[in-house]
């Protein structure tokens, strides 16, 4: 017998799920292939992935500015040369020499800080002080590779045992179920309204934590997503109020996934952190423990390979602080590149910069022309037979309603998978369109949807629209009673 089967491994990892990396883009990666070695062998030509969000692999292109600077700090050699003036701007080059002065041994090829370099992270603090006209401390920033090992360092301190609970929405971006599984609590979900625009409704907070406490639940943290994933809506400021006096109400640590924040395309909505909502209130430090998640993965940078992040922790003692020191430590330090974009993310070229214009266009040029592609499927989704789409008010996704026929609904069942997988799985076997099924996210039990990105170039989406348009038409006629 092996010394390791599914029975013997830990049965943590195999409650824990993924779908965003799950079973359609394995399918489409063995469709990709198929496509590389027997051209002409489907329908289409290519396979488009609108599964995740990681623009630079569907054409987006870095930020010049952010793309220097990384250059200069991991060669500092060519620092010196005279040619680099004439390659690189000058803002670049200073910027570089300022970064660097803060590295140990000016290398970035050495360890940092485990917190993260602090230099970088007085930088990052500058940035959230701008942008909340709030206080906020350097110490009290954690430099990870991404949001995600931020949100599993929150999850390892705060679950005990499957007796915690995390409240978290649904629909919800699966790290946050996949992190409580693997940390063996609980998740304890509240349901966003679809009928109000994906509204979070604080009675619905305040039952799901009523229901959890009569099973014996101790609900330990809130989770919010703003702008929401996989939803795309973007909260009032009043909301965020009532959800901050509910956490305040419960002593519930509010975990706030904030990764989004440069992506809102309604002139009606404004992104106000939590930290700066709570401070607004009158809430300091004593009163209200607050973590904040933001990516360079994300936003118009899209620096998804990088993977730089951090997390903004407030409202913890000393003791406590030093526990989340340690969860740190253990992993050494985050990726010193990961690291630089953060801090050029949350301090980018300021007026009077000689790169100030050309990243202003850049980052227009991208924030106007994912506001155009969130519109043109949203009106897309809401052309097709049986099918409803809220309005795509930020982040990188829509989350569009399927109802599916019967018909359909019974071959899924045979197919031994669900309705909205199997929609999918046709979808992508007829057209190479990957999108990720409802189901991974959570739904209303009895509706079906699938999240797709608004990330395909602009160029490309007219043919989303058509391939989309033209296999749902088949497959409603398909399946008609």
């Amino acid at each position: 017998m092996a010394p390791v089967s599914l029975d013997t491994i830990n049965p943590k990892v195999l409650k824990c799920q993924y779908a965003v990396r799950g079973e359609i883009v394995t399918l489409a990666q063995a469709v990709q292939e198929e496509l590389k070695s027997k051209p002409g062998s489907r329908p289409f030509d290519e396979i488009l992935y609108c599964n995740i969000g990681n623009p630079q692999s569907l054409g987006q292109q870095p930020l010049t500015f952010f793309r220097e600077v990384l250059a200069l700090c991991d060669h500092p050699f060519i620092l010196d040369k005279s040619e680099t003036r004439g390659l690189f701007s000058a803002d670049a080059i200073e910027r570089a020499r300022q970064i660097l002065d803060q590295i140990p041994g000016s290398a970035t090829g050495a360890y940092s800080h485990s917190q993260g370099i602090k230099g970088l992270r007085d930088a990052i603090a500058a940035g959230i002080e701008a942008r909340d006209g709030f206080p906020a401390d350097p110490n009290d920033i954690f430099l990870t590779d991404g949001a995600s090992p931020a949100v599993h360092m929150m999850m390892q301190l705060l679950i005990r045992s499957e007796k915690d609970g995390i409240l978290c929405p649904i629909p919800q971006y699966p790290l946050y179920s996949a992190s409580i599984a693997l940390h063996g609590g609980t998740l304890v979900p509240y349901y966003l309204d679809e009928a109000t625009g994906w509204g979070l409704e604080v009675s619905e907070l305040k039952k799901q934590w009523a229901d959890a406490k009569s099973k014996g639940i101790t609900p330990r943290a809130l989770v919010v997503i703003n702008p929401g994933n996989p939803t795309g809506q973007v909260l009032a400021e009043n909301n965020q109020k009532e959800i901050v006096d509910f956490c305040k109400k419960e002593g519930l640590v509010l975990l706030a996934d904030e990764v989004y924040q440069e992506n809102v395309y309604v002139p009606e909505k404004k992104f106000h952190s939590f930290k700066k909502v709570a401070r607004s209130m009158g809430y300091g430090e004593k009163d209200i423990s607050v973590v904040s998640f933001q990516s360079v993965s994300k936003g118009y940078y899209g620096e998804c390979g990088k993977r730089g992040g951090y997390m903004e922790v407030t409202g913890f003692g000393p003791e406590i602080r030093e526990q989340i020191y340690k969860l740190a430590s253990v992993n050494l330090c985050s990726n010193i590149s990961g690291q630089i974009l953060a801090s050029l993310v949350m301090s980018p070229p300021k007026v009077g910069d000689e790169s100030y214009e050309s990243y202003s266009a850049e980052k227009d040029g991208i924030l106007s022309s994912l506001k155009r592609r969130a519109k043109t499927l949203e009106d897309a989704f809401n052309k097709l037979e049986g099918v409803t789409c809220n309005k795509a008010e930020g982040a990188m996704y829509l989350f569009p309603r399927i109802r599916l026929p019967e018909k359909a609904i019974k071959a899924a069942e045979a197919a031994k998978t669900t309705p909205d997988n199997f929609y999918c799985r046709c979808l992508l076997n007829a057209t190479g369109i990957v999108v990720v099924p409802g189901s991974g996210f959570g739904q209303v039990p009895g509706t079906w949807h699938f999240r797709c990105t608004i990330l395909p170039q602009e160029d490309k989406i007219p043919a989303v629209v058509s391939r989309l348009t033209e296999f749902h038409k088949s497959f409603m006629e398909e399946f008609r009673e």
